[in-house]
């Protein structure tokens, strides 16, 4: 029974990641470079993030990003309920999430066209870069994109 465990023996039962906050140092990362060698560049994939006012508009958004390769990917996340302020006032309104995964140096390209398409007066676009992940997804996103970086221009 863990309640009649010594206190030691107690310790070895909690998970490595608690030991290494309670002493005060980080718990070890993997290097980039020792990641499988995978050769990941932190920050070189990036995830988006837009906010549609329903799943239909979402969808449109969605489809047409990825076929322009300025995405790999998008998951539509229905159902948020966002608050803010608008023009003095809070409100209140149900939309759906869109997650992207694009390359960060797409992200002014995803940025313009979104912003060309979107029925909001100021569409969210915010992007996030990925530092690190599953290395054969990463790569798949940059793979999917590449002939879009390579060109100088990305037209609606």
């Amino acid at each position: 029974m863990p309640a009649l465990l010594p206190v030691a023996s107690r310790l070895l039962l909690l998970p490595r990641a608690l030991l290494t906050m309670a002493s005060g140092s980080p718990p070890t990362q993997p290097s980039p470079a020792s990641d499988s060698g995978s050769g990941y560049v932190p920050g070189s994939v990036s995830a988006a993030f837009v906010t549609c006012p329903n799943e239909k508009v979402a969808k449109e958004i969605a489809r047409a990003v990825v076929e322009k390769r300025l995405a790999a990917c998008v998951n539509l996340i229905p159902q948020i309920t966002s608050i803010y302020e608008w023009k003095g006032k809070i409100e209140e309104d149900s939309e759906v999430l869109m997650m992207i995964k694009t390359q960060s140096s797409l992200v002014p390209a995803l940025t313009d066209f979104v912003r060309s398409v979107h029925p909001y007066e100021v569409a969210e676009v915010i992007a996030l870069p990925v530092e690190q992940g599953n290395f054969p997804y990463l790569q798949w996103v940059r793979q999917v994109t590449e002939s879009v970086s390579d060109s100088s221009t990305v037209l609606p």
